[in-house]
């Protein structure tokens, strides 16, 4: 019987072994894994496509207008320079 005893209380010591050896190996493996995904960083698989400009407000012709007879008024635009940008304005 202890020859018996003996041969049980190894096995179990060589099973104890194996599975902490293989449970801390296991977890250095997942340690491993855990830094790898921790430091990739995936690229998208695509082209983020950029956003257009806000497109700017016509301006006001009217507002153009005005400005355009303060300049011609104030002696910075000369009567046919005024009547060219007038004509372009209005079309």
């Amino acid at each position: 019987m202890p020859g018996l005893l003996r041969g049980m209380a190894r096995t179990a010591v060589i099973a104890g072994t194996a599975t902490s050896v293989s449970n801390r190996v296991s977890r250095r493996q997942a340690n491993r894994w855990a830094q790898q995904e921790a430091a990739y960083e995936p690229q998208p698989a695509y082209e983020p496509v950029p956003q257009a400009a806000p497109v700017a407000a016509a301006p006001d012709p009217i507002e153009q207008l005005k400005q355009l007879g303060e300049l011609h008024q104030q002696g910075v635009l000369t009567d046919e320079e005024f009547a060219a940008q007038k004509a372009r304005l209005l079309g």
